[in-house]
């Protein structure tokens, strides 16, 4: 199965799971309690910093961006055309008329997803999702939903490698699939052995599921271990201390 994965040896690598969830329910609240304006920026150049320390800063900013730019384009354009207030500040450009208020509002927004974005894919990026799942089960989370989750985070990258695999057999074929109108034709031949690939890969899960008699009652062993240091459990409470404190100041912050 593919992942998001990208194998290292770096500091984030070697942290424990918990520790990165929690560092990441950290941001996540930052996020959203810094001023939009600056806040989100900040947030995400410090996340690029740590994806260097990583040597993930690449793929992940070339997968943020490719995500996050058409987003904020169509962000951009429909705010600042439909925004609200009767008072905006408007814009001209050309033909159309921008409002300077809703121009701002697409800023803050998409630098938020940028930033939001970047925060997850990092923890995906430095953390194997059998690691992570492995480490809430552990924790007490279910079998079943961890399962559930560990399928989530692989699914993606599993049907973008199979999709890959079946364009270039169909190039090798000699079917086009480059230039212009013929790329979307391509498409059409790609959506069959996909779903059908798709269903294939759901039974032999399950065959795989109850030949390691996953449904039985009683504790499980496993292959993986993780290594979790006292100082790591000190500073997971201090993240969880924080983020409880962030959130009661900004809840007294509405009341005052």
């Amino acid at each position: 199965m593919q992942s998001s994965y990208s194998p290292g040896i770096s500091l984030l690598h070697r942290l424990h799971p918990l520790t990165k969830l929690a560092a990441v329910a950290l941001l996540l609240v930052l996020l959203y309690i810094l001023p939009g304006e600056w806040g989100s920026l900040l947030l995400f150049a410090f996340v690029l910093i740590l994806a260097f320390t990583a040597g993930v800063a690449g793929s992940l900013l070339r997968t943020v961006l490719r995500v996050i730019l058409p987003l904020a384009f169509s962000l951009f354009l429909i705010q600042g055309i439909l925004f609200p207030p009767a008072d905006a500040t408007p814009i001209p450009l050309g033909p159309i008329t921008l409002t300077r208020e809703g121009l701002l509002f697409a800023y803050i927004t998409s630098a938020r997803l940028l930033a939001m974005s970047a925060i997850v894919l990092l923890l995906l990026r430095t953390t194997h999702p059998a690691d992570l799942v492995y480490a809430l089960t552990q924790r007490g989370l279910p079998r079943s939903i961890g399962y559930i989750l560990l399928v989530t985070l692989q699914i993606i990258p599993d049907m973008s490698a199979r999709a890959t695999a079946i364009l270039e057999a169909q190039r090798s074929r000699g079917l086009e699939t480059q230039r212009g109108f013929l790329r979307f034709r391509g498409l059409v031949p790609l959506i069959s052995p996909l779903v059908v690939g798709a269903l294939v890969d759901v039974e032999e899960r399950a065959m795989a599921l109850e030949s390691r008699a996953y449904t039985a009652p009683g504790p499980k062993t496993s292959l993986r271990q993780l290594f979790d240091s006292p100082a790591q459990r000190v500073v997971r409470v201090l993240l969880l201390l924080s983020i409880l404190a962030l959130i009661g100041w900004r809840i007294a912050q509405y009341f005052m």
